[in-house]
């Protein structure tokens, strides 16, 4: 069997490398992939005409490739493409895929539409509110900050915004911060045309995934993920990043002040690293989410929106506890597998991805049982940090940072798995070309034994300003 894997950061590269244990599979091609694509047995760049395709957007390149190489399975990775249509082009080029169609999108494509869409089922979620003004939404934030002393707010980005698009606030000045930095200075485009402000909840985040076939799911893993960029007290971290987001200098003294007031940024992400088991999800916790968050979801859908949902669903949980018990309120959907959950997880998947690809595709979710080994996972990303260059300082991931600096050490780790997120292979070995430029993924019987090998692993990567946070896997606030 030949695969396509359609993704070009780490999560693509773990989900090949799902695919490359599977004795049913011949060769599994990624589109566009990146450097790391070549790091496991089976796996391979896609190119047309020898050439490799240019994006995760470039649908009709993907296409293309997948009729002429004779590609019996797609496996869509991101969301960005699977929202411009690709399984559907796909299918109507006689390729099944797993992802939904461009129809059922809608439940990530939107975070507005998807919070009316749970309030309508009965889906537990926090309260929330949509605005399309600016300035309406900021006297809401003061109003609201002035009769709740006591709580706080999220403020998100309709659209799609590859995770960087939510503002977990501290107080009403960041949240008014987060409104112009979305709605005002347009940082995330049109994903910003509309914003969804919400109550800031306290308790167990967890990233939980499902797979589904339109009409069934079945548990697909889950993860403790880590947003934020710095670890809680990096100060000094934070204060590089703040100088560099806003052209601004602050002393140490200044940082500590903003910090103690809620104010110095410490970013959402697209996630510096997972745990995978979720250390605090039971099985009987599983089961309540499936039963009243991911079964309403797919079947209340399919009944009312009348469309099906094929794919990975992943949810974000809050588990909030009320009356003596948690209970799960989802703070978004999004319609496709978590980064870096899935490096995470995934090294642990004993089952076949592609049988599990198959059943997906044919509807035949109910039958089967999906099998996780009992060791605990850690993914570390390693990310672009504060740099000075010839285009001045730039304070890094999430925001501007420098690539095509030298990579060195991929070669020598020896008991991790390095998923490649941003690197192109040069004639003198690796560099980086984005943001997050890889993840280290380490194995063990305990938590604390997979955080002793991913941390000892990462010190053998260097390149010019890496950094990584160091809580991976402890229990600190986010």
């Amino acid at each position: 069997m030949n695969v396509l894997v359609v993704d070009a950061g780490g999560r693509g590269n773990a989900i090949a490398h799902a695919f490359s244990r599977s004795e049913e599979v011949k060769r599994v091609f990624v589109a566009p992939g990146n450097g790391g694509s070549l790091l496991f047995d089976k796996c391979r760049i896609a190119k047309i005409d020898g050439k490799n395709i240019p994006s995760i957007r470039a649908i009709d390149e993907i296409v293309s490739f997948a009729v002429k190489n004779q590609i019996d399975l797609a496996y869509i990775g991101p969301e960005e493409p699977l929202s411009l249509g690709l399984v559907d082009k796909l299918e109507d080029n006689g390729i099944p895929a797993v992802g939904p169609k461009k129809e059922a999108t809608i439940l990530e494509a939107s975070k507005c539409w998807a919070k009316d869409f749970m309030r309508r089922i009965g889906v537990p979620i926090p309260d929330y509110w949509n605005f399309e003004d600016p300035d309406e939404a900021k006297a809401f934030i003061k109003d609201y900050y002035q009769s709740n002393p006591e709580k706080n707010l999220v403020v998100k980005a309709d659209g799609l915004a590859a995770g960087k698009g939510v503002f977990v606030c501290s107080s009403a000045n960041e949240a008014i911060l987060a409104v112009d930095e979305i709605m005002i200075k347009k940082r995330f485009g049109r994903a910003g045309e509309r914003i969804e402000i919400e109550e800031r909840l306290h308790g167990i985040e967890v990233a939980f995934t499902a797979l589904c076939d339109g009409k069934h799911a079945v548990p697909f893993g889950h993860v403790r993920d880590y947003k934020r960029a710095f670890d809680p007290n990096d100060i000094e971290g934070m204060r590089k990043f703040y100088m560099g987001y806003f052209g601004k200098y602050i002393s140490r003294d200044e940082a500590i002040n903003l910090f103690n007031n809620g104010m110095l940024m410490n970013p959402n992400t697209g996630g510096m690293g997972a745990v995978s088991p979720h250390p605090s999800l039971t099985e009987e916790m599983e089961e309540k989410i499936m039963k009243i968050v991911v079964e309403p979801i797919v079947k209340r859908f399919r009944e009312i929106e009348g469309k099906e949902f094929r794919g990975v669903l992943y949810p974000v949980i809050m588990l909030v506890k009320q009356d003596e018990e948690f209970i799960p309120k989802v703070l978004e959907i999004n319609v496709r597998d978590c980064d870096p959950g899935a490096e995470a997880k995934l090294p642990r998947l004993e089952s076949d991805i592609a049988e599990l690809a198959w059943a997906v595709i044919e509807g035949r979710l109910r039958d089967v049982e999906i099998e996780f080994s009992k060791k605990v996972a850690v993914a570390v990303c390693c990310v672009s940090g504060a740099m000075v260059g010839r285009e001045g300082f730039k304070p890094g991931y999430p925001s501007d940072h420098y690539t095509n600096q030298p990579i060195s050490g991929i070669e020598t780790v020896e008991s991790a798995y390095v998923y490649a997120n941003g690197i192109a292979k040069t004639n003198d070995g690796f560099e980086t070309t984005g943001g997050r430029v890889l993840t280290l993924t380490a194995l063990s019987d305990s938590l604390e034994g997979a955080r002793d090998i991913v941390y000892r692993e990462i010190e053998k990567i260097k390149f010019p300003g890496m950094r990584y946070r160091k809580t991976i896997g402890l229990d600190v606030p986010e």
